[in-house]
């Protein structure tokens, strides 16, 4: 396409869409597998994948054709009565997180709407309305509405909507003394990210995660993870607790469970004195048609050994980068990536790897590269991705 179509594009863009993002350098057009096209035909290796959402790569027909099948059976109906697909969705959830239940809803946000909503609902119920607070850490991301933007860490994100929900208390990440001396009669749940994506990919210790554990226990909270970018298989375990051993009261899910179609969910044990009929709702969460999208992404992600994968190559990803000059350090499980940047200057990095070696990545922080691709990169994608960074940063 022409450079003046783009620039319309963006100028159409610029009139119609509220500026909630940061400007756009790219326009894309199709996309293939680990690649995307864009409006002038160039090609780029995907490390982005829709911020971890694209997990079983661009195209591929699995949700596509479970999405359109049902639809042409049965579309939307409601939470007012029961359909075939979401049913089967939650026992597949039940299955693989060796939890109980599932609320079906639209994004990891709303996951964690219902989960600080859970916790709260429960809490009081137990023991009154002064049992409501939740322990999160520095460096969370849960959300931009506003209990996941409470429970959110940064403050350039809350401070334009504040007053915000109260009762959120944030404590250092792996810091064991100071969950401790957070956590007390007040605390309702314990609210953590097995692994900080949006925080610069830093995964937590599993001590700090037993604790955390122990913690909630004694206090007779709920300890929720918000797994939202780290589950369904991305850190090289169908859930990253899995791999951190702990077992939680609840699990919240999105981004990668239907491959780009608009899903999260709420995996809880059968806590007592949870959710009663009246309590939670969502009118489009669990619609048929998303939910057979989402258990065709599940089938396809077991049937092609996508888990075994993310972490065979993720292992292969991290030890490259973590060989070359200018990379101080890689964190992360699986293809949830961050490479450390010893001078730092991650977003030039990130915008010259777009420009000159077509690789598409996001810097998570000013000198932080995360890589999240879709979960069947190949081990020759691998190669080509860290070749190109070692390229830029050499030059």
């Amino acid at each position: 396409m022409t450079d003046v179509l783009q620039a319309r594009l963006r100028e159409r863009g610029d009139r119609a869409v509220l500026p909630t993002y940061p400007p756009r350098p790219l326009a894309f057009v199709s996309g293939e597998g680990r690649r995307l096209v864009d409006e002038d035909g160039n090609v780029y290796l995907d490390l982005v994948a829709g911020l971890a959402v694209v997990s079983l790569g661009h195209g591929h027909p699995a949700p596509i054709e479970a999405l359109a099948r049902q639809a042409g059976v049965l579309g939307h109906v409601s939470n007012l009565y029961w359909s075939e697909p979401g049913i089967a969705l939650a026992e597949r959830l039940r299955e693989l997180t060796g939890l109980d239940r599932t609320f079906l809803c639209n994004s990891g946000s709303e996951a964690n709407e219902a989960a600080i909503k859970l916790a709260r609902r429960r809490a009081r119920t137990r023991s009154g309305p002064e049992k409501h607070e939740i322990v999160c850490l520095e460096g969370s991301f849960h959300g931009r509405t506003y209990g996941s933007l409470s429970a959110t860490w940064a403050r350039p994100k809350k401070e334009p909507f504040e007053p915000l929900v109260p009762g959120f208390v944030h404590v250092p990440r792996d810091d064991v003394d100071a969950l401790a001396a957070a956590c007390g009669p007040r605390t309702a749940a314990i609210l953590v990210e097995p692994v900080q994506g949006e925080g610069g990919v830093f995964p937590l210790e599993p001590a700090f995660l037993a604790a955390a554990r122990a913690l909630a226990d004694e206090h007779d909270a709920l300890l929720i993870l918000d797994e939202v970018q780290t589950g369904v298989g991305r850190c090289g375990a169908w859930f990253a607790f899995q791999r951190l051993g702990v077992r939680p009261d609840a699990v919240a899910l999105a981004k990668g469970l239907a491959s780009g179609l608009p899903i999260g969910a709420l995996v809880a044990a059968d806590v007592e004195d949870g959710f009663a009929p009246g309590d939670h709702a969502t009118t489009f969460g669990g619609s048929p048609p998303i939910a057979a999208a989402a258990l065709a992404v599940l089938d396809a992600i077991a049937g092609e050994g996508l888990v075994a994968n993310a972490e065979r190559v993720g292992r292969q990803l991290a030890d490259g980068l973590g060989r070359l000059p200018g990379v101080a350090e890689v964190r992360g499980l699986g293809l949830l990536l961050a490479a450390e940047l010893a001078e730092g200057g991650a977003p030039a990095v990130a915008e010259r790897l777009a420009r000159e070696r077509r690789v598409l990545v996001n810097a998570v922080s000013p000198t932080a590269l995360r890589l999240c691709p879709p979960l069947s990169l190949t081990a020759g994608e691998a190669e080509e991705a860290i070749a190109a960074i070692a390229a830029v940063l050499a030059a």
